[in-house]
């Protein structure tokens, strides 16, 4: 086959097959299909979709590029959990030490920042001597002795959709259907599990804008999902403000520890709730919503989710004390001031998220390098008084100038109203 050609053929409109779509992605694989060819055919995707059965066949064509997950563990659920991204989303770092606790199995495959949201495994290789990169072998190992673990995929796990996920980072391709449906599902797929939990984030943080745009997502992943054998669920979550009160890569760790330490926002708390319960309501290991959600508060009481996340740290090679420690060591402060009383009546958390990647905690090209120190502090939400004068956001980091730049860009991120404001809600559906 011609790659030219197939992108000629996607590019006018018509569908490409089963064979053709694994002879591209074998090609990628292998280097025998060059970075503009691919992004020319993911650009003729981002303008044209995909049909029901060219995506089922990408998504095929993924997982079978690299290893599939067969855990030995009868009679314990696998599980997953997956959000479309968003500003300050460290939810991964709180459930999964959770239902880990509670004898889900947790096989978690993450990726780094995409775009103006962050990554799961930037925020964990910002906890000193972390290792995201791990062989299939000392996976498997390492889920059968502790029940979990997170790491980035590699050349054995879905290795086309590392490829691919990078080039439509650098090609504006991210916002496209089919292509965020394949690469969320071929790394579940990979993973063996039975169970998936979706965390699709709607609002102006959001790759969904609207609740509607978000349903279709839904309906397409439920389909890979059941084309596949897999249990899929749905929770659309407001990313109209950012999560939790930091954002950034090693400031969002340490909040995660205090959510698991019982104190943390009550937004954190409250998604991870929603979401967990219903992977125990689909491994049968709770009869209704409240029971999930009084059995996952418990495992916060009483130190076993901490315990199963310092356990993860651990045996991925990370330094538990050393990031406890990192916290308190903040280099540089800046601050965005309120210039009025009233409320909080918005955020512009898309800006927020691009803020960010200015300060070091995303990339702009591949090789770009990131500042674990850095992130911003939220001192107030929606809903929330503030006072003239009053600190509305902290900026921190390394570098001064950066931050001095994302200062810039944050100025007009938030609106303040002299009308009381309702605070927002979380859960949309």
């Amino acid at each position: 086959m011609i790659p030219a050609k197939l992108i000629e053929k996607k590019r006018d409109g018509f569908e490409l097959n089963a064979k053709e779509i694994a002879w591209f992605v074998e090609g990628t694989v292998e280097n025998k299909i060059d970075d503009c060819q691919l992004s020319a055919l993911l650009m003729a995707i981002y303008f044209n979709g995909m049909s029901d059965l060219e995506t089922f066949s990408l998504v095929e064509s993924m997982v079978n590029s690299g290893k599939r997950f067969k855990f030995n563990s009868p009679g314990n659920y696998i599980a997953d959990k997956h959000s479309t991204g968003g500003i300050g989303d460290k939810i991964s770092f709180i459930l999964a030490p959770i239902l880990s606790s509670l004898g889900i199995i947790i096989p978690m495959i993450a990726g780094r920042g995409l775009a103006y949201t962050g990554g799961t495994i930037d925020k964990l290789e910002s906890i000193p001597n972390f290792q995201t990169s791990i062989n299939g072998k000392d996976f498997e190992s390492q889920i059968q002795n502790i029940g979990y673990g997170i790491i980035s995929q590699s050349s054995e796990i879905c290795p086309a959709d590392k490829k691919i996920y990078s080039i439509r980072d650098l090609t504006g391709t991210i916002p496209s259907m089919p292509l965020i449906c394949s690469s969320i599902m071929s790394k579940k797929i990979a993973e063996g599990l039975d169970g998936l939990i979706m965390d699709i984030k709607v609002g102006n943080g959001a790759f969904m804008k609207t609740i509607s745009e978000a349903k279709i997502l839904a309906a397409e992943l439920k389909k890979i999902g059941s084309a596949f054998k897999i249990k899929t669920d749905i929770t659309f979550s407001n990313m109209s403000q950012p999560l939790g009160r930091y954002a950034g890569l090693r400031c969002e760790i340490i909040e995660s520890i205090n959510c698991l330490n019982g104190d943390g926002p009550n937004d954190l708390i409250e998604l991870s709730l929603e979401l967990g319960s219903k992977i125990l309501l689909q491994s049968k290991k709770a009869d209704n919503k409240n029971e999930a959600k009084k059995k996952m508060l418990e495992t916060i009481k009483n130190g076993t989710a901490l315990k199963k996340f310092e356990e993860l740290i651990v045996a991925q090679g990370g330094n538990f004390e050393q990031l406890q420690m990192s916290g308190s060591r903040i280099k540089n402060e800046l601050y965005i001031c309120s210039d009025r009383d009233g409320y909080i009546s918005s955020m512009d958390t898309e800006k927020i998220g691009w803020a960010l990647v200015e300060m070091g905690c995303g990339r702009r090209r591949d090789k770009d390098l990131l500042d674990y120190t850095a992130g911003i502090k939220f001192n107030v939400k929606i809903g929330e008084t503030v006072k003239k004068g009053e600190k509305v956001y902290t900026l921190f980091g390394e570098n001064i100038k950066k931050l001095e730049n994302a200062k810039l860009m944050l100025h007009k991120t938030f609106k303040v109203s002299s009308e009381t404001i309702l605070k927002s809600k979380l859960i949309l559906c």
